[in-house]
């Protein structure tokens, strides 16, 4: 019975040495090894290790970092930018613990403490290098050049506390209010000034368009107006052919259809009171005599022409 219970105790205590005198490191940590109270190791590559089982004692104890990138953020920082301007940054860094015995030797492996530090060196780096460059160099291609002059005064700082500077970016630049609202009534008194010269090249080239309209206009109506009068000359030319046709062939024809012509013109109006006197020669067609006989030629017309008359 007794032999079996120490059977048990042994068996117990070898079933502890071999779990304690083991550990394993994944593939997003490393481990520190401390033994009574210093550093004796580092692993940084995903494995099984054998340390000593003793941590009660002070010996082998463990102490697991992230060997992951880890991120810090530095929101709404205010900078005064070259030429006066000030400006707020959101800003962060990328970094991670390269050393984890100066990690522990410096800030006692507290994370926190040390992003404190880095957030002090980083205001302070943020507000040296943007001191150097106007508001527009933040949102041009100079602001890779100014990201890697602040991951530069940042990394001796992260050096001392074991850590390594991956990246520093800036996620969002602002200008403050005040400086805001006159940078944008800038923009605006620009974007007026575009306006007007694109209106004034519009109005300008409305008024070559429009002189060429009326110019053109005024050629179609000229060639126009004289194709008329050529036309008109045309015709006035002919009706005085006709005329001068019809008055040769017979006279007297002639003179009574010009006057029926007249009497048709002047007597339209129902209103149009007209006094001449009874022998006036304007009215000798309204005679008593036969007005038949005004243009009855010498020879006899046809019966039927006489019938008529």
């Amino acid at each position: 019975m007794i032999k079996t219970f120490l059977f048990f105790i042994v068996l117990l205590s070898l079933a502890y040495l071999c779990f304690h005198s083991f550990f394993v490191v994944s593939e997003r940590d490393q481990a520190a090894i401390l033994g009574f109270g210093k550093v004796v190791g580092v692993r940084s590559q995903p494995g099984l290790y054998f340390k000593l089982p003793f941590a009660f004692l002070g010996a082998d104890r463990i102490r697991r970092f992230e060997d992951r990138s880890l991120r810090l953020d530095l929101a709404e920082i205010r900078v005064q930018v070259a030429g006066g301007k000030f400006c707020c940054f959101n800003a962060f860094v990328i970094y991670k613990i390269r050393d984890p015995a100066l990690f522990l030797q410096s800030v006692s492996g507290n994370v926190a403490v040390a992003e404190i530090r880095l957030l002090t060196r980083l205001d302070s780096g943020l507000r040296e290098v943007y001191g150097r460059y106007g508001f527009e160099a933040a949102l041009s291609s100079a602001r890779r050049t100014m990201m890697t002059q602040v991951k530069s005064e940042l990394e001796p700082q992260a050096w001392t506390l074991g850590l390594a500077i991956v990246d520093v970016r800036i996620e969002r630049t602002d200008l403050t209010d005040p400086v805001l609202e006159k940078a944008f009534d800038r923009i605006e008194a620009k974007r007026f000034a575009v306006a007007e010269r694109i209106r004034a090249s519009d109005r300008e080239a409305a008024t070559r368009i429009r002189a060429s309209a009326n110019r053109q206009k005024i050629e179609i109506r000229s060639k126009a107006r004289r194709l008329a009068e050529s036309v008109r000359g045309e015709g006035d030319a002919r009706m005085i052919e006709v005329f001068s046709n019809a008055h040769s062939r017979d006279p007297e024809f002639y003179s009574f259809y010009r006057s029926m012509a007249a009497y048709r013109r002047a007597l339209s109006d129902r209103d149009t009171t007209l006094v001449v006197s009874p022998n006036n020669k304007f009215l000798r067609y309204f005679s008593e005599s036969d007005p038949c006989s005004v243009f009855r030629p010498e020879r006899e017309p046809p019966e039927s022409a006489a019938r008529t008359c």
